[in-house]
C-alpha cells in the first residue's frame, strides 16, 4: 500500500507557545530594532551634515587660517541660530486674546537643544570641524556635502574656557584704562591732603 503524501501546510496556524512562535517573535523584534537603528543612524548623519554645512558657510573665503578664538566666535553664532525663530514664536503667542500657546513643543525642543549645546561649549567642549589645522581646514573647505565622505572630515572639541575674544580684550583694555585713571585720582588726592597738612602746620 503506497504511503500517503504528507505535505506541510504553510498556512497552518503556529501555536503561540511553540518554539517556532518564539523564534518568529525574536526575528520580528530583531528586524524592528535593525530598522530603528538604521533610521536613527541616517538621522544622525543628516543632522551632522547640516551642522557641518552651516559651519562651512561661516568660513571667510579670504582667510587661510583660524585660531581657537575664531572657532569659539563661530560656535557662539551657531548657538544663536534659533534666535529669530524663537522671536517669531514669541510674537505669535504674544497676540492679545490668543488662548493657549502655539508651537510649544517646537519651542521646548529648541530650548533643550540650546541648553545642551551651551553646556558642552562651557564644559567638555563643543565638537566642530578642525579649522585650526591647515590640512584639515583644506579638506573641510573642499567637502561638497556628501554624507559618505563625512569620515574624511576631522572634528575637534572647542571650549570657551580660558578663551579671550576680541570683545573681551577691548573690555579689559577699557578696564585697564579706568584703573589708570583711578590711580591718578588717588595720587592727586594724596597730594591735596599733603598740601592741606602743610598749610595747617604753618
Amino acid at each position: 500500500m503506497p504511503k500517503a503524501n504528507r505535505t506541510k501546510d504553510k498556512d497552518k496556524a503556529v501555536h503561540p507557545y511553540s518554539r517556532k512562535a518564539a523564534y518568529m517573535n525574536r526575528e520580528e523584534v530583531r528586524l524592528k530594532k535593525k530598522d530603528r537603528q538604521k533610521t536613527e543612524k541616517a538621522s544622525r548623519l543628516y543632522n551632522t551634515g547640516e551642522k557641518l554645512l552651516w559651519f562651512q558657510s561661516q568660513l571667510e573665503s579670504t582667510k587661510t587660517s583660524f585660531t581657537k578664538e575664531d572657532a569659539c566666535v563661530i560656535i557662539e553664532r551657531y548657538l544663536h541660530r534659533f534666535d529669530s525663530e524663537l522671536e517669531q514664536i514669541e510674537l505669535v503667542n504674544g497676540i492679545k486674546g490668543r488662548q493657549g500657546r502655539l508651537h510649544s513643543s517646537r519651542e521646548d525642543v529648541i530650548k533643550q537643544t540650546i541648553e545642551r549645546e551651551r553646556a558642552q561649549f562651557e564644559g567638555v567642549g563643543f565638537e566642530i570641524p578642525d579649522i585650526i589645522n591647515a590640512k584639515h581646514l583644506k579638506t573641510f573647505r573642499e567637502w561638497t556635502g556628501d554624507l559618505k565622505k563625512l569620515p574624511n572630515i576631522k572634528l575637534r572639541k572647542f571650549s570657551n574656557k580660558g578663551v579671550i575674544t576680541q570683545n573681551d580684550k577691548e573690555e579689559e583694555e577699557e578696564e585697564d584704562c579706568g584703573d589708570d585713571d583711578n590711580e591718578e585720582d588717588v595720587v592727586e588726592h594724596e597730594e591735596d591732603l599733603n598740601d592741606e597738612l602743610l598749610e595747617d602746620s604753618n
